[in-house]
């Protein structure tokens, strides 16, 4: 097994498991309450966690296999998103957690059947300019930052 994926899989499935403690520790008010500055509830963005990390992984894996990502814009990521907020408006906690379980263990499972030489490839991504960047760098900066990145939001936003 690849340490360096080995150990970016290990911190996926610390973040995720930090958010599902997190998100299992919510009062059902704190679970509908609305994010300032970000307009999705807490257990929408729960959920948005779970719901993109294969798309994550996906990209990262066309990266790996040396596809430039030409079409993923940031207006394509918020548009996808608002799509999804209105969507899961009513989802439960019991469905997001379930989701995130599933979505992160599959994501984790991935990461780790990625080589070195994978994690290096370097291709033009678009969602930054077209720089080119590496595999790795998506992984780190998507999949394995997303429930860390979330999971602090909802903190401050709940006060807790």
């Amino acid at each position: 097994m690849n340490p360096r994926a080995q150990a970016l899989a290990a911190a996926l499935e610390q973040g995720a498991t930090a958010l599902i403690t997190f998100a299992e520790g919510l009062t059902d008010a704190e679970w509908q309450t609305t994010v300032p500055k970000d307009g999705r509830k807490v257990g929408v963005i729960v959920h948005h966690v779970a719901d993109v990390y294969p798309l994550e992984v996906q990209l990262a894996q066309k990266l790996a296999s040396g596809g430039a990502l030409t079409d993923v814009t940031w207006d394509a990521v918020h548009t996808m998103n608002a799509g999804h907020s209105q969507a899961q408006a009513a989802v439960s906690r019991a469905d997001a957690i379930a989701h995130l379980r599933t979505n992160s263990a599959a994501a984790a499972a991935a990461i780790r059947g990625v080589s070195d030489a994978d994690l290096d490839r370097i291709a033009p991504n678009s969602l930054y300019g077209n720089a080119p960047l590496t595999c790795q760098f998506m992984l780190e900066d998507h999949a394995v930052r997303h429930s860390y990145h979330h999971l602090a939001k909802l903190k401050a936003a709940l006060g807790k």
